[in-house]
């Protein structure tokens, strides 16, 4: 990504759950983790994966950014309130959670309008997949895509988060 995507990308506002407004600039030079979650889908236990990153590296200058989405089969039906209990009460989440989204079609979020123009390891970009595709965004700009089926424990993953946090 060139400099003026990275500034771009980081000045995008987006919901959080108390109905604020924020930005990645709002999180500083952390590398960031941003994943859309849903509470009914299959792939739901990898909220333990995320929360034990984010445990893992979060003094160290990271963190997991959840954005519930109901795109998928609607499996993220509930309400804000209802989705922050059940992510604090069954997986023991600390990471954001912010306000819902959606991640593709007219109406996706500006800053997934933005993220879906990073490529996967395959060099794929596009529409988000599924509930549970993840992007590592660094501080120096980059964007690392993943999709839903790779793990947030996944060696690609915890390798680029790894190189770049503080030293």
């Amino acid at each position: 990504m060139t400099e003026a995507t990275k500034t771009d990308l980081r000045e995008i506002p987006f919901q959080t759950a108390d109905g604020g407004t924020a930005t990645l600039a709002d999180f500083g030079e952390q590398v960031v983790l941003v994943v859309n979650v849903a509470s009914k889908c299959g792939l739901t236990p990898q909220y333990e994966q995320l929360e034990q990153l984010q445990r893992a590296y979060a003094d160290r200058g990271f963190t997991v950014l959840g954005f519930p989405c109901n795109q998928f089969m609607g499996q993220e039906p509930g309400s804000m309130d209802e989705i922050l209990e059940y992510c604090s009460t069954t997986w023991g989440v600390t990471f954001p959670v912010v306000d819902k989204v959606k991640v593709n079609g007219g109406k996706a979020a500006p800053l997934y309008k933005a993220l879906k123009k990073a490529e996967d390891a395959e060099g794929k970009k596009g529409p988000i997949l599924w509930n549970f595709e993840k992007f590592v965004l660094t501080p120096e700009g980059g964007v690392h895509r993943f999709r839903p089926n790779v793990k947030p424990d996944d060696p690609a993953i915890v390798e680029v988060i790894e190189s770049h946090l503080p030293r």
